[in-house]
């Protein structure tokens, strides 16, 4: 489905590039690889090259060891203990190579679960700020991504998703996504190109 652009303007001074766990982890030859990483990679790249000043990296960290965590978390990491850091190493977390250089001026922002906005940090780095609008990219589609679409969304944001810069695991809940973002969420969440977004956004 086409994406159907910035239905509510161009892009203000108050807008943040929401960049979502482009990590090592989720690359070639870890169990959680996107397969679109790297064509999506050069598209995220060229929106860090414009606005990296106002870039913000999320970092998904996975448990220590196998079955730690609260509650479900617990079950999958017992479930997925190849990607705990004891198995996997620090460096599985780091960003992709391509965004490093980028950082600082941006910024990262680490996270345990699916969303930035759970542990607070990210409320904490935007409080105060004139931030009123995140382009967010990266992803995935379906997991990561909708948690941090849906909190922004909550907290009053105009969310912008970059459809040409998403990326999962599985291209069907992938386009199931993009169908939901577009369809039930028209007053609160775009979706535009990146082509669009760097036209836009001054």
């Amino acid at each position: 489905m086409a994406a159907q652009g910035l239905t509510h303007g161009p892009l203000g001074p108050g807008t943040l590039h929401l960049c979502v766990d482009m990590q090592r982890v989720f690359g070639p030859g870890y169990p959680w690889v996107m397969p679109w990483m790297e064509r999506v990679t050069p598209v995220i790249e060229t929106i860090c090259a414009h606005h990296a000043a106002h870039t913000l990296f999320t970092r998904f960290i996975p448990a220590a060891r196998p079955g730690e965590g609260s509650g479900t978390w617990k079950r999958y990491y017992r479930r997925w203990a190849e990607v705990t850091l004891e198995k996997v190493g620090v460096d599985a977390i780091r960003l992709v190579p391509a965004f490093e250089r980028f950082v600082p001026p941006a910024r990262v922002l680490d996270k345990h679960v699916y969303s930035p906005w759970t542990e607070g940090r990210l409320d904490a780095m935007l409080a105060g700020s004139d931030i009123d609008t995140l382009v967010i990219t990266g992803g995935e589609t379906d997991v990561c991504v909708l948690a941090s679409a849906l909190g922004g969304i909550d907290r009053g944001f105009r969310v912008v998703l970059v459809g040409d810069a998403l990326c999962s695991f599985v291209d069907e809940t992938h386009d199931a996504l993009m169908e939901l973002y577009l369809t039930r969420f028209t007053e609160q969440l775009e979706v535009a190109t990146a082509e669009e977004v760097l036209e836009t956004w001054r």
